[in-house]
């Protein structure tokens, strides 16, 4: 028997999600953890009813009904992704593509995902098409291995002793998700052992006793929760950690208080319409991001909130159509169990096979409008400190000897800075070949030259960057260079306290000179390149050569006791290109590509001439 109050949750759920995704809330990816405290309520309620009235588990019926009720339309809705891609996205992205697919056909694409998506130098690029995969396949492992805890613990003492250990998993799995939210935040966010406390959470309101009632004043608290979190959670929120028990303890609460909902919200869950999309929650949150990426891929840009208005139309009608011809007629079916295996085996067969096919024909070559021809590789390829380790990564606070250039010239220039003053490593190697000048890299992932404060999230700490600058202010120091570069990105979520992106900016420009006054006769600042406003590659890849030229010009942001280079006239005229001539500008959504840096040597070589780092020839 279906609960209407949990069908409703369900609703919720769904429609926090897909309106997230949408970009229409900020939070509403809290949608996943409310599904996994239904999930973990129902299905180990299922389990401790099978366990006292029988005593044991028949663990081949527990799977079996699984993988009628999940696979036949994770399968559909992967088979018709996947084919629809396969047809419209270009060659250069099916290999990605390929892959992708078969990671979510075997229910590993969380692990996998965690480890394929590790960069986080190019946010904004077109994350997978069935990146959503991810929680079923946290769901299908937790499924796996919780009916034999559950059998073990109820063998050694009952239901008391199920309790007391299913307390001790969901303590252990929540600290162990504080722990990696920190540390790992990536696999924090994807893997089973740091979301099964979520799980656990709902398993742990079956053993809240029946004499402990809950008014409908809890169930306002819920909702204001659910609220809080919709609206103010943001990606940047170090999630799952602290912030994943709003969700966590909003969903308990509405279930622990099923009974006792207020009038009107009882009213609203039950509507039909709610009723209806706590029906077709599972394929409606399975339809809804294919249905928005694919656009974007074909197109070649973003939706605008109609067109995102539409494909959320087109997610309700699939879902729905989905609900009717697949779930529910398997639902009332009853196939031998040599059916459902044989059937699972063949659509995970399927998916692989599919995957093969759009691997296999995966190409590598782009055309520009001029017939020139570039391997996508090339085109994304980054400077050479990302291959030796000299360009350094999150909690790391110090830097390698990174020499380039003229080795062992008298005369030395340090680049300082994250990743946006890296992007200018190939252009200075090849003026310290030229101009014969030791080029020395000094560059960290997110920790820009002027020494702003930025939002601290999971994989980012405002401490290491901190301890990272001190460190590199010594270095500059002692080398004594004839000139330091100071860059960085601009772009980053401004922390609160600041008025506007410029003070932010400007503040940690005066630090950073404060910092490195009288190390160097030439201290410059180069002003931020042009910002893209979707990944570059892909765009051309796919065809859409308008479209990669809307890049936005960055605003100078300078003060004084600098000198200083702004690169955006080398970049921009009436608009800022993805293609300049025969070169692609940007390696990703970000960042220069390196041919781009290289050829932008000649501006580069002027600027510092005139500001009398290189004498006038």
């Amino acid at each position: 028997m279906r609960i209407p109050q949990i069908q409703a949750l369900r609703a919720f759920a769904a429609v926090l999600v897909v309106i997230y995704h949408a970009k229409i809330t900020s939070g509403g990816y809290i949608g996943v953890d409310i599904f996994y405290v239904i999930s973990g309520y129902l299905i180990t309620g299922l389990l401790l009813r099978e366990l006292e009235n029988s005593g044991t588990l028949n663990l081949r019926a527990f799977y079996l009904r699984r993988v009628k009720r999940l696979l036949p339309t994770s399968f559909f809705v992967l088979a018709i992704t996947a084919i629809t891609a396969w047809y419209l996205y270009p060659a250069t992205m099916r290999a990605d593509l390929g892959r992708d697919i078969a990671a979510a056909g075997i229910y590993v694409s969380n692990y996998l995902f965690a480890f394929w998506q590790m960069d986080y130098q190019n946010l904004s690029a077109i994350p997978p098409v069935v990146i959503h995969y991810w929680s079923l396949a946290v769901e299908e492992q937790f499924y796996i291995f919780w009916p034999f805890i559950i059998f073990a613990l109820f063998k050694r003492g009952g239901r008391a002793t199920v309790g007391k250990g299913v307390a001790l998993i969901t303590f252990a799995s929540f600290l162990f998700s504080l722990y990696q939210t920190s540390s790992a935040p990536i696999w924090a966010f994807y893997s089973l052992p740091t979301r099964a406390w979520e799980l656990g959470v709902g398993a742990l309101l079956l053993f809240i006793p029946a004499r402990i009632k809950f008014s409908q004043n809890y169930l306002w608290i819920a909702l204001a929760l659910f609220v809080y979190g919709t609206l103010q959670f943001r990606d940047s929120t170090p999630f799952p950690g602290t912030a994943a028990l709003v969700p966590v303890v909003a969903t308990a609460i509405s279930i622990a208080a099923v009974h006792s909902w207020p009038k009107v919200l009882n009213l609203i869950g039950n509507h039909r319409i709610v009723q209806w999309l706590g029906a077709i929650s599972y394929p409606l949150y399975l339809w809804h991001w294919p249905l928005l990426v694919i656009p974007v891929v074909y197109l070649g840009r973003g939706l605008s909130i109609y067109e995102r208005f539409l494909c959320v139309l087109a997610t309700l009608l699939f879902a729905d159509l989905t609900h009717r011809f697949i779930e529910e007629p398997l639902r009332h079916s009853q196939p031998k169990s040599t059916t459902i295996i044989r059937g699972g085996a063949i659509a995970t067969a399927l998916s692989l096979a599919i995957s093969l096919g759009i691997y296999t024909s995966h190409s590598d070559l782009i055309k520009l409008p001029n017939g020139t021809i570039y391997s996508l590789t090339e085109v994304m390829q980054k400077p050479i400190v990302y291959e030796d380790d000299c360009h350094v990564n999150n909690g790391e606070i110090t830097s390698p000897e990174c020499r380039y250039g003229s080795i062992g010239s008298k005369r030395k220039i340090v680049l300082f800075g994250d990743s946006h003053a890296a992007q200018w490593m190939p252009t200075l190697e090849k003026l310290g070949l030229e101009k014969d000048f030791e080029l020395i890299s000094l560059t960290k992932s997110a920790c820009p030259g002027p020494a702003v404060r930025k939002v601290d999230t999971g994989e980012y700490k405002n401490a290491d960057c901190s301890a990272w600058r001190d460190y590199a202010f010594k270095r500059i120091k002692a080398i004594n260079p004839e000139a330091v570069i100071v860059a960085g990105m601009q772009y980053f979520d401004i922390p609160s306290g600041y008025t506007d992106r410029t003070s932010w900016w400007r503040e940690g420009l005066r630090k950073t000179l404060s910092s490195l006054r009288g190390s160097s006769p030439h201290i410059i600042s180069i002003a931020d390149t042009p910002h893209p406003n979707r990944d570059i590659p892909s765009c051309i890849a796919a065809g859409k050569f308008d479209r990669c030229n809307g890049s936005e010009r960055s605003t100078p942001i300078f003060i004084s006791g600098y000198q200083q280079i702004d690169p955006n006239p080398w970049l921009c005229s009436s608009s800022c290109p993805g293609i300049i001539g025969s070169t692609v500008v940007y390696r990703d959504s970000s960042h220069l590509s390196v041919a781009m840096a290289r050829k932008l040597s000649p501006q580069f070589e002027k600027a510092l001439t005139r500001l009398g780092v290189f004498e006038t020839s």
